[in-house]
């Protein structure tokens, strides 16, 4: 009867390491957020967004930079037309992005945006981009992607220097391309 006090204790700890480890996995999310928001890094951006009558505050200029990386395994030739724009907040802008496919086979991407200071995501507003669906792009294939935004009139007055920055991942293997007539 001794022997089975000290099984059952450590089952007991077992299962409350368990359970303790699947509330933690719960917890991860938010915990990265709020590391992300106190160090100011991965500034997620605010998302889908429908312009409005937002005003234009033409008394104020921002620099939007941009910058685009491939993702580790990531073949593909990926940049923006320009480095960077000037808006006035309140106004729509656009930048084109060029991705080309130099491989020999169909490859699945998904674009990744982060924007610093993370402190300004969420005032930048995206009314189209390419980073809402997967890009599928036969071999040597290349194509112009657009980004629309509008900077917040709400920005605070000391951001006047935003980066929006994309990640491109490779994901072909679990989004294979469907292959076009006649290949």
């Amino acid at each position: 009867m001794n022997e089975t006090l000290p099984i059952r204790r450590l089952v007991i700890r077992l299962s409350l390491v368990v359970v303790a480890m699947f509330g933690f996995g719960f917890a991860l999310v938010p915990i990265y957020d709020v590391m992300c928001q106190a160090f100011g890094i991965n500034g997620k951006t605010a998302g889908a967004y429908e312009a409005g009558l937002q005003s234009v505050d033409a008394s104020r200029q921002v620099r939007v930079q941009f910058l685009a990386t491939n993702a580790v395994d990531m073949a593909w030739e990926f940049r923006p037309l320009a480095d960077e724009v000037t808006v006035h907040p309140g106004d729509s802008a656009q930048m084109l992005f060029v991705a080309r496919n130099p491989t020999d086979k169909p490859m699945t991407a998904q674009a990744i945006p982060s924007v610093a200071p993370s402190k300004a995501a969420a005032y930048f507003h995206k009314t189209e981009c390419f980073c809402f669906t997967q890009q599928v792009l036969q071999p040597g294939e290349r194509i112009e992607m657009p980004v629309r935004f509008i900077v917040d009139r709400e920005l605070p007055a000391d951001v006047r220097h935003l980066t929006l920055a994309y990640t491109l991942f490779d994901i072909t293997t679990s989004k294979p391309p469907v292959a076009q007539v006649g290949q």
